[in-house]
């Protein structure tokens, strides 16, 4: 009886520590993806140092060409707008965000007078800090919506079973992590 109760106690210790670990995930990437917010809403560019890894590219397609359009994390700083977009009727909104290990993308509209940009953001952790890599976006009509699927919810059958693979010895993986 004592060691049912033992083990019951220690089990409602991980589920605690586990749910702990959860939550501060959590908060750490909405403070990663609110330092971006805030940061273009207020023209904050510490704010915005704070959320993107220095070496951060944002990209695009250039609408007249239709080549790909780089700009470095340290450009977009410079050039965002003294006072934010706050000043010129802007808003921001966190639509969503989802996360595994040390990876992480979110959703965010930043929105103006009479069009939006859409950003898909990367985000990795490092340490105990979430930081943005990636900015993808795309310029939108104010009514248009993202759309897509989202990850199926814990506990949901899934679509299909993959196939049972026979593993290879030529075709091993490393163990490092490598991408792969």
């Amino acid at each position: 009886m004592k060691i049912k109760s033992l083990l019951l106690g220690l089990l409602m210790l991980v589920g605690f520590q586990i749910k702990v670990q959860a939550q501060s995930e959590d908060e750490g990437i909405k403070a990663c993806v609110n330092n971006y917010l805030d940061g273009v809403m207020q023209g904050d560019t510490a704010r915005l140092n704070r959320a993107f890894h220095p070496t951060a590219m944002l990209r695009s397609i250039n609408t007249n060409t239709g080549a790909l359009q780089d700009l470095s994390v340290r450009k977009f700083v410079a050039t965002t707008p003294a006072g934010g977009i706050q000043g010129r009727g802007g808003s921001t909104k966190l639509i969503s965000y989802s996360y595994i290990g040390v990876s992480a993308v979110a959703t965010v509209e930043l929105r103006f007078g009479d069009f939006k940009y859409v950003d898909l953001l990367s985000m990795l952790k490092f340490g105990d800090n979430w930081r943005i890599v990636s900015r993808v976006f795309s310029r939108a009509d104010l009514d248009a919506t993202v759309k897509g699927t989202g990850a199926a919810p814990a506990g949901a059958p899934a679509a299909s079973k993959p196939p049972v693979v026979k593993k290879s010895s030529a075709n091993v993986k490393p163990k490092a992590d490598d991408g792969w």
